[in-house]
């Protein structure tokens, strides 16, 4: 389980502001349902002093996406825009009084969202449909820039920080080597002011993933043979994600095959692991929770 502060479990359980505002004038939306994680902030700005009157979230995340929403929406109410455009993810994290390493793309989401908000108050493009920087992660839909820009303002300086701080590469291994590229240049850029080096990564997840898809490689033949074949999403602590398609989606033997799958993760990992089937025909992540919708 994750080491959550108090603040994390209270903005969990008791999320201020989870509404969509009426008659707001900026909305940012980031994120992708299909990738496990979706916010839409909404803010309503006062048009002659640029201040924040009202701000409002809808998620579909984990706990840390909710109250990092939460979290987020409490410090900008009040603010002008620009005063909000000088806040971090990591005064996200400091307001919450931290957040787990692996969590901490939740509060990037957040300040994502406010970028994409305040740039259509402004009659602004957002800028995360890729055509200035080059697609890097498919399975999340990452960019080099946004990247960059999250390893500079976080002082970022390895593989698995990457992973933790963006969800870049946390579905596959396939990229890793681009990530890794993106980051000597960045590390490069602010190394001169400082000492910082590339650290070795630890093998935790990376490694894991690596694992995850030798055993999916193993199992793959045989389900393609019968016109399926499986896909990993996403990787959480102990849990594994997995997208049937073809023939395995909606198939009455699906259940079998993820309890095979199941049991050869966790001899594979030497640890209980528990899959969790996703996709249009699946069911839905189960530590995901959809808030600030409709009621």
């Amino acid at each position: 389980m994750w080491d959550y502060s108090e603040k994390v479990k209270d903005h969990f359980f008791s999320p201020r502001n989870a509404k969509a505002v009426e008659q707001a004038n900026a909305t940012g939306d980031v994120g992708s349902i299909s990738c496990g994680d979706a916010l839409r902030l909404t803010l309503k700005v006062d048009p002659q002093t640029e201040v924040i009157e009202q701000a409002g979230f809808q998620t579909f995340g984990c706990g840390s996406a909710i109250a990092s929403s939460s979290a987020l929406t409490e410090i900008i109410i009040g603010k002008t825009l620009d005063q909000a455009l000088t806040l971090s993810n990591q005064d996200i994290a400091d307001y919450l009084d931290g957040l787990p390493p692996e969590k901490m793309h939740c509060s990037v989401m957040g300040m994502e969202a406010l970028h994409a908000a305040i740039a259509d108050y402004r009659g602004e493009t957002f800028e995360d449909d890729h055509e200035e920087g080059e697609l890097i992660c498919k399975c999340f839909a990452i960019d080099d820039e946004l990247i960059k820009r999250v390893v500079s303002q976080n002082q970022l300086s390895t593989l698995e920080e990457v992973i933790h701080y963006t969800k870049a590469g946390g579905a596959c291994a396939a990229c890793h080597e681009k990530i890794e590229w993106v980051l000597e240049e960045c590390v490069a850029d602010y190394q001169s002011a400082g000492s910082v080096e590339i650290a070795e990564s630890p093998a935790s997840i990376v490694e894991r993933i690596h694992r995850i898809e030798a055993v999916l490689n193993d199992v793959r033949p045989q389900l393609q043979a019968d016109g399926g074949d499986v896909q990993l999403s996403d990787v959480e602590d102990d849990m594994v994600f997995l997208t049937l398609t073809g023939a395995c989606s909606g198939c009455g033997l699906s259940g079998a095959t993820l309890a095979m799958i199941e049991q050869k993760l966790s001899e594979a990992l030497a640890e209980p692991i528990t899959v969790y089937p996703v996709g249009s025909s699946a069911l839905t992540k189960a530590p995901l929770k959809v808030v600030g919708g409709d009621q």
